[in-house]
């Protein structure tokens, strides 16, 4: 190292105990027995070292990023209106950024706020939001990449933590070891990479405390998450890596723990490449290459005694005593004040450092290509050649199923007031309609009642599911994307672990109030009103289910929710006579399960119901169960018809909500 940066890396924590006076041995305190780190000294290499032959070198040439300008004259409502010579703006935000990252090596991207570190790295891993349009080229060993051999090959840290609030930290790892790990790892060995990680980075007391939700559940610390976040990353030991600020929100000592695990996996063979936001002396002492940047544009990328070499010939060089990330992040960022003069400095730095002997000597390893024709066949071809799932479908099915199971059981309290509302409910009900007796009035309050069973059901279902895919769509896409499961795995997984409480929930409720009001016990007529509720419940959560895939927030969810359950509601009989539909409207019957729903449970009540007790001079009572069923315009011989079409609603709504969920995967965020 230069002479000039020593004393950036003088008196470490370590070596200021040593040096203190000799009094402070008479203290009681034995320092001696203190294992403090020392920030000076590089971590030996750990974890799998990977072969010579199959280690990455990532490479990018020419890349350029552009994101549309919007404003109000560039919304969708109005583009039908637009001309050619009023097309929307593009904001040029990388200006053909070129560079090379090599295995053994961490390469850290510095820059200040705005500079364009994290839309590089999103660029470079294939994470750009589908608004941004992304040109250039981008290698491994030197053959053009697709993103799905990308993303089996790589692993990304990204700067917001997402993560499913009921899991503890050991079952998050758990759940990644899982799906992430090669498949010829066994499960022991799995766990005891868990374990190391835990031990590795300091999540052992908290490795058994829920991750957390915001404004519901007490969890671990943001620097904990941050942590947490970075070892399940860590746990598949990735050729290549890219970490978006993996230390924010940690204190001092975490942060240099963190960058001192990414160097010892770089010294293992593998390649790093992270942003870092104002990194300490002692982190900058553990960067083999810098990338500085500013205003999209490459400032310098090499070693850090080679950008001291560069800064000194631009007559720039950075102070003694003074760290140098934060010396080149001030002498490239845009003063406020003086944002002309600033970016005259910055274009200077760029256009001589393209101009210089790393300059030149970059642009020509970035833009070279490697002629390995098993390369070619590994990369270039592992769009259609390579899975980027690293687990089977069953394993993927297995391990979803399990955290969604968990993900449910471990809100008690919610269950507990979902059955506490259902026995509330069935209580309320079974008192208004307590003992209804076989006349005109009863006829009325037990049609009534049997609606209000599907309302009741309707309602209080599908607003307990709506949000579910909403709340983890970002979760979701995340894992998706970094090719852990597949969509239909994670919405089975999803539906059949709420399957057991929802069929639950008709039966106690029904069981309840089905006896209190007095209605047809003959026979299987009990079991079949609970049959009956069961699927119009599974179809109400079905709809919900759609509902909450085809919202991108849980706000939407609840808006769009209730007007599109209005229909369904007026067409099951109740209201408006079947017969009276519209004409126009009579395929949106179809598709109300409270028609379907309502129909079925009147034939299973009034079926062979012969005597109804009727004022002798009231000339319009149902004498019997046949005439309660013609005046809403029901009939008996359509009962199989009614369950058959209860179950299609259920596979209709489902399916549909799937291919709504699977429409997002294919959209970037």
């Amino acid at each position: 190292m230069d002479d000039e940066r020593k004393p950036l890396l003088a008196d470490s924590p370590a070596k200021v105990i040593q040096n203190s006076d000799s009094t402070s041995s008479s203290t009681s305190l034995n320092l001696t027995s203190v294992k403090i780190p020392i920030y000076g000294t590089h971590p030996q290499p750990t974890g799998i070292v990977i072969p010579s032959e199959e280690r990455i070198t990532y490479s990018w040439s020419e890349l350029n990023v552009f994101a549309n300008i919007t404003s109000p004259s560039n919304s969708r409502a109005f583009s039908f209106f637009k001309n050619k010579k009023n097309r929307p703006q593009k904001r040029h935000i990388l200006k053909n950024v070129s560079g090379v990252a090599y295995p053994c090596e961490l390469l850290a991207i510095l820059g200040s706020s705005g500079a364009g570190k994290t839309t590089l790295l999103n660029a470079l891993t294939f994470q750009s939001p589908s608004s941004i349009a992304v040109s250039g080229i981008r290698c491994v060993n030197g053959v053009p990449v697709a993103p799905k051999t990308l993303t089996s090959q790589s692993a990304y840290v990204q700067q917001d933590d997402l993560f499913i609030g009921n899991l503890t930290v050991k079952e998050h790892l758990v759940f990644q070891a899982l799906l992430r790990m090669d498949r010829h790892i066994s499960y022991t060995q799995r766990m005891r990479r868990v374990e190391e990680v835990i031990l590795e980075f300091g999540l052992t007391k908290c490795q058994n405390t829920q991750i957390g939700i915001l404004g519901r559940i007490k969890g671990i610390s943001g620097g904990e998450k941050k942590r947490l976040s970075f070892a399940a990353e860590v746990l598949t030991n990735p050729k290549l890596m890219f970490c978006d600020e993996p230390t924010s929100g940690l204190d001092s000592f975490m942060a240099f723990t963190v960058i001192q695990v990414l160097k010892s996996m770089a010294m293992a063979g593998r390649t790093v490449v992270c942003t870092i936001h104002q990194p300490s002396s002692e982190l900058y002492s553990l960067f083999d290459k810098l990338l500085l940047m500013s205003e999209g544009r490459t400032a310098f990328l090499g070693s850090p005694e080679e950008a001291d070499i560069f800064f000194k010939q631009l007559e720039a060089p950075c102070p003694k005593n003074y760290n140098p990330a934060d010396y080149f992040i001030q002498l490239l960022a845009i003063i406020p004040e003086k944002e002309e003069s600033s970016r005259q400095a910055v274009n200077m730095i760029c256009d001589k450092f393209e101009r210089s002997t790393i300059g030149v000597k970059l642009a020509l390893e970035a833009g070279s290509t490697a002629t390995d024709n098993n390369y070619q066949d590994v990369w270039l071809n592992g769009e259609t050649t390579r899975s980027p799932y690293k687990a089977s479908w069953c394993a993927q099915f297995r391990a979803v199923l399990w955290r969604s199971w968990l993900s449910v059981v471990k809100e008690p309290l919610l269950i507990k007031v979902r059955f506490i509302q259902t026995i509330i409910m069935a209580l309320i009900i079974g008192a208004i309609y307590f003992g209804q007796i076989l006349d005109q009035n009863g006829v009325l309050n037990i049609n009534g009642v049997l609606f209000m069973f599907l309302t009741s059901m309707t309602f209080q279902n599908v607003f307990a599911v709506i949000n579910v895919f909403c709340t983890e769509l970002g979760v979701f896409l995340r894992e998706h994307r970094n090719g852990m499961y597949r969509t239909d795995v994670y919405f089975l997984s999803k539906t059949l672990a709420e399957t057991p409480l929802f069929t639950f929930v008709p039966i106690v409720f029904i069981t309840i109030c089905y006896f209190m009001i007095g209605l047809n016990t003959t026979g299987p007529r009990f079991f079949v009103a609970v049959g009956i509720l069961i699927l119009v419940t599974h179809v109400a959560i079905s709809f919900g289910y759609l509902i909450s895939c085809v919202s991108s927030n849980v706000s939407m969810a609840l808006s769009i929710g209730p007007p599109l359950m209005i229909p369904f509601l007026l067409f099951g009989g109740f209201f408006l006579n079947v017969s009276s539909i519209p004409v126009y409207f009579k395929w949106l019957s179809y598709l109300s399960w409270f028609r379907f729903a309502n129909e079925a449970l009147l034939i299973n009540q009034w079926k062979n119901v012969t005597n109804i007790e009727c004022p002798v001079l009231e000339t319009e009572c149902p004498k019997d169960g046949h005439i309660v069923l013609e005046i809403y315009n029901f009939a008996e011989a359509n009962f199989i018809t009614d369950i058959l079409a209860l179950v299609v609603l259920i596979f209709v709504f489902r399916s549909v909500a799937y291919f709504a969920l699977l429409l997002k995967t294919y959209q970037r965020k």
